[in-house]
């Protein structure tokens, strides 16, 4: 066969062109892998760290990006103030190095290879979303914002305050107080969030509370002094919320030291003790109808006839007034006696000598037929009262099985019918409640020289006992006596029930 010399050169040139191929080929390859080794250096584009766009950032510019992010003040409202809280101040950290490995780990779940062929056609793999990794001290937010927001912004409530001269009360002012249990978690979604980092404190408004007790007793010792008595004042107060008590007896304006307490004549408050010997020794609420009646007229009526028909015909012929007053022994009630009938002429039965009536240094003259004090007439209702509540105290103690739950109700719905408009009711708004009964006592001079009232008054803020003994040696103007009473009575009220703001 014969070969032309001319074919030798084609064949070079070829080789040529194809070596040159080869090389442009693997130049490309090789700019190619250094293209994506780049790429690969940096964040894969779209990628997110906390909800921080970071894609196309190389591992340090993404971390001064997170933390040029997570490291702006929180803004704390607290009210109309403004407070800007650095996350350094609760120790927040962002965890760096675990959200980058997360990225990382993200990343190498596709082969270098695979990653390169997809990087040659474009295709772009679903970009990582890391979520945030850091952490921060709950301790020292809590002391943050105790100490740094409740302890400057906070506002103590102002108790009602007395308005001088008067028995009325200024209206109090509500407080604010932050919530730091609710503000936490608030706070805490803050520091994690890049962009929701404005935080509404949580407040509570802290309702006025009342004034001290001791705040009532010297406006009270004040409204006597204001209006001008002269004579002896005693007055019982008890929260029947709280228990707690005020008791005092004054002398022309001037406390006197109890115990031993002070002796008053009971006058007709005499009968709550009547009342309380008759349901002993009676069956059931609903009375006979002769003993309920004469209980009504007692009470209501505050008749001194009604009062002897008990005592004779329920309690004892012979005996009555003295177990009345065996009866109030028995409650511990050591200077609440009576010592014989109302009718006129009736014989004293005995002579008690008692702790309030043996005093030397101050006397109501008191009445040798029956006595008792503010604080034990007071206490009585209060017997009454628990009794009727729940079923328990002193008198199913002191006469188990004899009085009844029911029977106390009966009581106290009796002393509620005694409506005269005048001192403890006198005291409160129309249509409030008072379980009371009231006494004043004519002198042989055919002046009053007593007035008392003793009652349980339910209201809106709350539930008291109110018992008030005046006695004045020269003449006690029923007016001004029962004015003045009414006037305590009103002090007390207002004080359970100042006027809102």
């Amino acid at each position: 066969m014969y070969y032309s010399g001319r074919s030798r050169p084609t064949l070079s040139v070829l080789r040529l062109l194809a070596t040159f191929a080869l090389l442009g080929a693997v130049g490309l390859l090789a700019f190619q892998l250094v293209r994506y080794s780049r790429f690969r250096a940096l964040l894969p584009p779209g990628t997110t760290i906390g909800g921080v766009p970071v894609g196309g950032l190389d591992r340090q510019a993404a971390a001064e990006r997170l933390n040029e992010v997570f490291n702006q003040p929180i803004e704390l409202h607290y009210g109309d103030a403004v407070i800007h809280m650095s996350p350094a101040v609760v120790g927040f950290e962002l965890d760096i190095d675990t959200m980058m490995a997360a990225v990382e780990q993200a990343r190498t779940r596709t082969s270098f290879w695979k990653g390169f062929w997809d990087f040659l056609w474009g295709r772009v793999p679903p970009p990582p979303k890391v979520p945030l990794v850091a952490h921060y001290s709950e301790s020292r937010l809590r002391a943050y914002l105790k100490d740094e927001i409740a302890a400057r912004y906070d506002q103590p409530p102002i108790p009602p305050q007395p308005v001088v001269g008067t028995v009325k009360f200024q209206p109090g002012q509500p407080g604010l107080t932050l919530d730091i249990d609710q503000a936490i978690p608030l706070i805490e979604r803050a520091l994690f969030s890049p962009t929701q980092r404005v935080v509404a404190l949580p407040l509570h408004r802290v309702n006025p509370p009342r004034p001290s007790f001791q705040n009532l007793k010297v406006l009270l010792q004040q409204t006597a002094k204001v209006e001008g008595f002269d004579g002896i004042m005693g007055l019982y107060l008890l929260d029947l919320q709280t228990g707690e008590e005020i008791y005092f007896v004054t002398d022309n304006g001037r406390e006197v030291p109890i115990p031993p307490d002070v002796a008053f004549t009971a006058a007709s408050t005499i009968k709550i003790p009547i009342m309380v010997s008759v349901f002993r020794r009676i069956d059931g609420t609903n009375p006979p109808g002769e003993v309920n009646r004469w209980l009504e007229e007692m009470i209501d009526k505050s008749g001194n006839d009604p009062s002897d028909w008990l005592i004779e015909n329920v309690i004892d012929r012979d005996r009555g007034p003295l177990e009345v007053t065996q009866d109030m022994r028995t409650l511990g009630l050591q200077n609440t006696f009576l010592a014989g009938y109302f009718y006129a002429g009736a014989p004293l039965l005995a002579v008690y000598r008692t702790p309030a009536n043996q005093r030397t240094d101050i006397s109501t003259d008191p009445d040798p037929y029956n006595q008792t004090t503010p604080a034990e007439m007071g206490t009585l209702l209060a017997d009454i009262y628990q009794c009727a509540n729940d079923g328990g105290g002193a008198l199913i103690a002191a006469f188990p099985g004899e009085i009844t739950q029911a029977e106390c109700r009966r009581m106290i719905d009796l002393l509620s019918r005694n409506k005269i408009a005048v001192l403890l009711e006198a005291s409160v708004p129309e249509g409030t409640r008072v379980a009371h009964k009231h006494g004043w006592v004519t002198g042989p001079d055919g002046a009053i020289h007593l007035i008392s009232d003793a009652g349980i008054v339910y209201t809106p803020g709350g539930n008291y006992i109110l018992s008030i003994y005046l006695y004045r040696k020269q003449e006690l103007l029923w007016d001004y006596g029962s004015n003045l009473l009414a006037d305590l009575g009103e002090a007390v009220y207002n004080y359970y029930n100042p006027p809102a703001k």
